[in-house]
């Protein structure tokens, strides 16, 4: 059974990506200014690629290295990263080219900055519903989750800018929340109670420590997650309001992290992960212009919420939903990405062009001047109108991805696709070559997890939670 297991994900991984490379030769092509038979040439690459290089590092550095926090998880953590990835990246770009191109017309993709943006952006939604099944989860298992969940965001994004015609420059409606409440469904379809009882469900003092280097890579890097798609002044104002923001987050989640504590002692899992909630909270209304203060309010309060959902939030989660969320995703996601949104209906409401300048049009431009069989209107939405369609969006988001989350659970929950034994829970030993040396078999120096993701001090500490 073993030996069956390791060809069958051989055999469909390949598949995946001969049927990548089929599809990319058929119908994906270089953008204009790449192609050498062009002759009018502009050229994207400097304005888009360092920005590119940045959301690449926070995929597959950033959230790599945060995956590593499981003591027996070292090499799967990352490893399962990179490898969805890989396959976020590709898929994301043919699925675009079939809701947002004119791949079903029978035209050629056209590869791209923005579009190799796009495909990190998938990537993260990815990952982040990763952080909900962890451990939980076999390879196979998280190719079927790649594979849907590609389809169901894109979807969801196409309602929302094409439709209801929103802005969300950073995500944080349609990667954050969405990513963060998908993972969240498909996990309550998975539920088992080893999940959260599992022995190896533990974090140890340097896993804790290449944890907190995957958020340093990711909160020094989030501005340009922001602003990667901003354009225009609005770029800048994306870049300085998540810096802002950034900042603020980690100076009050230090400060809330203390007072939660009876000794004033602080927890690493709060600085590794709710130092980055001012990132998701500000991405909706990053290019607009909240001001720095305003940012920093933003930040504030998403540092507030998140150490408190660390805190408390997941283990009612756990207990009473079953809803097992080991990495916290709805604590540095979910509940910063609601908030985002309703900071971005907020902006969109008191919207003019006083305060907006040209830049109104560009953010909304359902707002922008229609001219109809040959009659200008002299606006389309109202500010109001726009925030409500803010609004929409986020429960179109939600629903799609806690439907789309059930779904794919269902799916993932076939025998065929080798759902983990209760042994090798959190544990890499089940898919991984692991040496003796250094490897945790006693676990008795280990601090466990509890159901909210705390982790309990030795008794050495005396600071019981």
């Amino acid at each position: 059974m073993a030996v069956s297991k390791r060809v069958k994900f051989s055999v469909v991984t390949l598949i995946i990506q001969i049927v990548f490379i089929v599809i990319y030769t058929i119908f994906v092509d270089y953008e204009d200014s790449a192609d050498p038979t062009n002759p009018n040439k502009d050229y994207p690459t400097p304005k888009y690629y360092p920005m590119f290089q940045d959301v690449h590092v926070m995929i597959f550095v950033g959230f790599g290295f945060l995956y590593t926090f499981l003591q027996r998880y070292g090499y799967s953590g990352p490893g399962y990263n990179i490898l969805l990835g890989a396959v976020a990246v590709q898929w994301t770009l043919i699925v675009r080219a079939l809701f947002f191109h004119d791949l079903a017309s029978g035209g050629r993709v056209k590869m791209s900055p923005t579009e190799m943006i796009s495909g990190d952006f998938n990537a993260a939604t990815v990952l982040i519903s990763f952080g909900a099944l962890i451990g939980k989860t076999g390879p196979l298992q998280l190719l079927v989750m790649v594979v849907l969940e590609v389809v169901f965001a894109n979807l969801n994004e196409y309602i929302g800018t094409e439709h209801l015609k929103v802005s969300d420059i950073g995500g944080s409606m349609f990667i954050h929340a969405f990513g963060a409440y998908f993972g969240l469904a498909v996990s309550r379809v998975l539920y088992k109670h080893s999940h959260k009882t599992s022995a190896s469900l533990r974090t140890g003092y340097l896993s804790d420590i290449f944890a907190l280097i995957g958020t340093i890579f990711l909160w020094c890097f989030w501005p340009s997650f922001n602003a990667g798609l901003a354009s225009e002044d609005g770029r800048l104002r994306a870049v300085i309001n998540t810096f802002s923001s950034l900042l603020a987050c980690v100076v009050v989640t230090m400060a809330i992290s203390s007072m939660l504590s009876r000794r004033g002692n602080f927890d690493i899992s709060h600085l590794q992960n709710a130092s980055l909630a001012g990132g998701v909270a500000v991405g909706t209304c990053a290019n607009m212009p909240i001001k720095p203060g305003g940012a920093m309010v933003l930040g504030s309060v998403a540092a507030i919420i998140s150490t408190l959902g660390y805190k408390y939030g997941s283990d009612i989660l756990a207990s009473r939903l079953k809803v097992h969320d080991p990495a916290g995703i709805n604590n540095l996601h979910g509940m910063p990405g609601v908030l985002a949104a309703f900071g971005g209906a907020a902006m969109a409401a008191l919207a003019t062009k006083d305060n907006f300048g040209d830049s109104l049009y560009v953010i909304f431009p359902a707002r922008a001047h229609n001219t109809i069989n040959g009659t200008l209107y002299p606006e389309g939405r109202s500010a109001n109108e726009q925030g409500g369609y803010q609004v929409a969006a986020l429960v179109t988001t939600l629903t799609i991805a806690i439907v789309g989350g059930l779904i794919t659970g269902l799916v993932m929950r076939i025998p065929i696709w080798d759902d983990p034994e209760d042994e090798f829970l959190y544990d890499d030993r089940d898919y991984w070559e692991i040496s003796d040396h250094g490897f945790p078999s006693d676990l008795s120096e280990v601090r466990p997890l509890t159901t909210d993701g705390e982790m309990l001090r030795n008794s050495t500490n005396g600071d019981e939670m």
